[in-house]
């Protein structure tokens, strides 16, 4: 049990931060689960703040954090998880990590909005004496990261553009890429992956964005402002993730551009995952979460109880996990995000998709 004092636990609260508690059924008297505001000194649990950086992605309400809490529940049932989400909102998320600290928190399992302003973060928990793990994105300093080869997912996209871009038959042409949010170190990698395949492509990269807070709709506004240039010769669009790739399919489609040329993405989304069917998207990249979030919670439980992490890598001096990212095409769907669990048949083939789902033999 930690011995750091636990303050103005209200004040948590007015900052956002959501407790979410996992406690054990160790007494059979019930009796309300012990979440009484400010008084969490009795359990013998430890806390552990789960840090996520905005909800705009539809990956981190629906995936990460509850299987991050599912997780910790199955491995120490006494444990609490303390959530937020800032919004994409650095400061927000800098207050409700110094309200977590407040709290008394055990370890912190950080998702960065913003790597570099971060850092503080990671400082400030460490004065105090509590671990960071870096969740997905990383920061520097931290105790702990789990993620994915980011570098490697940008190669995949580019690739996987460049594969596409062959299978129309162009061979040349020009191409535009809509980065991620330049505050998010894994967006770096992404950009850096891509350009070391595309860069010696062959085609010609006509214009490049860095889209602020991956926000979809600035990705649309982007990309309808370059169509009167790239137009006649746009052959492919290296989008980041899901999100920007929807704003710039919607912008080519308003733009008039048909038919549409290939576009990459990240995150299997949903509405991504049906663009491939529909052949609106042509690939995006699956970075399987149950495992990243599973990863997270073990560590944490660990740090928690003054235990080493189990790494296989390394990164800037910092133990780490990097998962493996996998291409996800038509061609795939069904060995991947539905052999996994990701998303069921159901979910994806709505009467929309229907028969582009029957015609790949998803049911």
């Amino acid at each position: 049990m930690t011995t750091r004092l636990i303050r103005i636990a209200g004040a948590a609260l007015a900052l956002g931060l959501t407790a979410t508690g996992l406690s054990a059924c160790g007494d059979d008297g019930s009796g309300g689960g012990g979440t009484d505001t400010g008084g969490g000194g009795d359990s013998g649990g430890k806390k552990i703040a789960l840090l996520l950086p905005e909800n705009k992605t539809a990956r981190y309400e629906a995936f990460d954090k509850p299987l991050f809490e599912a997780a910790v529940k199955a491995g120490c049932a006494d444990c609490e998880v303390l959530y937020s989400n800032a919004e994409q909102d650095a400061a927000k998320q800098q207050q409700q990590a110094e309200a977590a600290i407040t709290q008394g928190v055990d370890v912190l399992v950080l998702d960065a909005v913003d790597g570099k302003s971060a850092v503080t973060i990671v400082q400030n928990a460490k004065a105090q004496g509590i671990p960071v793990i870096a969740y997905d994105r990383f920061v520097a300093g931290s105790d702990y990261y789990v993620s994915f080869d980011n570098q490697k997912v940008g190669e995949l996209q580019g690739q996987g553009l460049v594969d596409a871009m062959k299978a129309n038959g162009d061979d040349s042409g020009d191409i535009v890429m809509i980065n991620g949010s330049p505050t998010d170190a894994n967006a770096a990698d992404f950009k850096a992956g891509a350009h070391s395949v595309l860069d010696t492509s062959g085609y010609t990269i006509k214009a490049e964005y860095d889209t602020p807070d991956w926000s979809p709709d600035k990705a649309q506004s982007w990309m309808e402002g370059q169509i009167g240039t790239v137009k006649g010769n746009l052959v492919g669009v290296y989008a980041a993730n899901d999100g920007t790739a929807g704003g710039a399919i919607a912008a080519l489609k308003g733009g008039g551009v048909n038919p549409l040329p290939p576009v990459t993405g990240q995150d299997a989304e949903l509405a991504a995952i049906q663009r491939v069917i529909a052949g609106d998207q042509a690939l995006t990249i699956y970075k399987a979460i149950k495992p990243e979030a599973e990863d997270a919670a073990k560590n944490a439980i660990a740090l928690a109880n003054g235990e080493q992490v189990a790494s296989s890598a390394d990164k800037e001096g910092v133990p780490s996990t990097l998962l493996e990212p996998i291409v996800v095409t038509k061609d795939n769907i069904k060995d991947t995000i539905i052999a996994d669990g990701f998303y069921t048949a159901a979910d994806i083939c709505t009467s929309e998709y229907a028969a582009q789902c029957t015609e790949l033999g998803i049911s």
